[in-house]
């Protein structure tokens, strides 16, 4: 009997070994495939990366922004496909709805505004990487800036008088806030010396500023080419005087999508920057703009060709870089006027690892 019992064990042991042997071999290539495969030839569609063997679809939360302005050229000018990867926009009601989502891996890109509710949603465990930038000011040309009535021209000449006025800003702990801040301690004014007035929307900033029931605002694009148009306002200045690196929006990727997904992800973002270098190409070089502008129109709310050619466009840096300093300004702002509540690891949340690696093996952009 004990003989019967070792024959029918020694079978089963050596199943066993089989199959630990076959697991062996499948957590090794599994192993393999999450390796990056960066190979670069001038022979693969892209110029560069080969595609994926297999097709993917990645998935981004994204509103027709102008500052998704990347995405939608390189969906068009056939990066992503480039590589095989197939993208599909999602809709959100707002960023509380989105970020859940992005964690859970439901949606592998999104694009996040610097605010307090942002940064609480990470520091409270909400695990999402912030990677690239989506937003920031240009230099003397910002699209989210300072107007005031056109009949306070001859009132409002410096910074300074400002004092007493009644301003109107979209957010309260959120980077409107943050340049707001800025201004008024470029001014040498305190919060006391003029009249905030938290106005949530931007058409709303336009209609009472011609009612004079406003007498500035932080205004965004393209209501301020529109405001000027219609004899409303005027620009006051730049942002750029007193908040020259804000960092209003980021890319934002989901954990799994950056560091299981890299060989997918690589290329993402390599067609990502290649959009958002065509975007740059058209708006500050001034080459191949009738193109972009078409494509802006067919994706964002502005339908208007000739006003793309007036309006201050969004900041979007080639090389994804980010003013990491500055998100980390904010953070602090808004930790110190009460609005956190938890401690955000920067070290965790900011990975920017694809990003340079996709600059790495595309080529850096000069500006």
């Amino acid at each position: 009997m004990g003989k019967y019992k070792i024959l029918i064990l020694l079978p089963l042991f050596l199943f066993a070994l089989v199959i630990s042997g076959c697991s062996s071999n499948s957590d090794d290539k599994s192993s393999n495939d999450k390796e990056i495969n960066d190979e670069v030839s001038k022979d693969n569609p892209s110029g560069d990366l080969a595609p994926l063997e297999e097709k993917a679809t990645v998935v981004i939360a994204e509103d027709g922004s102008a500052s998704g302005a990347g995405f939608y050229i390189a969906k068009e000018k056939g990066y992503f496909e480039d590589y095989n990867i197939k993208v599909k926009f999602a809709k959100f009601a707002n960023s509380d709805d989105m970020l859940p989502a992005l964690a859970s891996g439901e949606v592998d890109i999104a694009g996040g505004i610097s605010s307090a509710s942002f940064f609480n949603a990470i520091a409270q465990g909400i695990n999402v990487k912030i990677i690239a930038d989506k937003g920031h000011n240009i230099t003397g040309s910002s699209y989210f800036s300072f107007v005031i009535g056109e009949d306070l021209q001859g009132e409002i000449k410096e910074y300074s008088d400002f004092e007493g006025k009644r301003i109107a800003v979209s957010t309260k702990n959120a980077v409107d806030d943050y340049i707001f801040q800025k201004m008024i301690e470029h001014a040498g004014l305190t919060e006391d010396d003029v009249e905030f007035v938290l106005m949530s929307d931007f058409g709303n900033m336009l209609a009472s500023i011609a009612n004079g029931s406003i007498d500035a605002a932080l205004q965004i694009e393209p209501l301020i080419t529109q405001g000027i148009e219609e004899g409303i306002h005027v620009r006051f200045g730049d942002t750029t005087d007193y908040a020259p690196e804000a960092q209003i929006a980021m890319v934002l990727g989901s954990p799994n999508f950056i560091n299981e997904e890299k060989n997918v992800s690589l290329r993402f973002m390599a067609a990502y920057l290649k959009g958002v270098r065509d975007y740059n190409d058209a708006f500050i070089k001034d080459e191949g703009k009738d193109e972009i502008i078409k494509i802006m129109t067919e994706h964002t709310s502005l339908k208007d060709a000739e006003l793309w050619e007036k309006v201050s466009v969004t900041g979007l840096n080639p090389n994804g870089e980010m003013f990491v300093d500055d998100i980390k300004s904010q953070y602090n702002m808004y930790k110190d006027n009460g609005a956190i509540s938890g401690e955000l690891d920067f070290e965790k949340a900011i990975d920017t690892s694809i990003t340079e690696k996709a600059v790495e093996l595309i080529g850096k952009y000069e500006q």
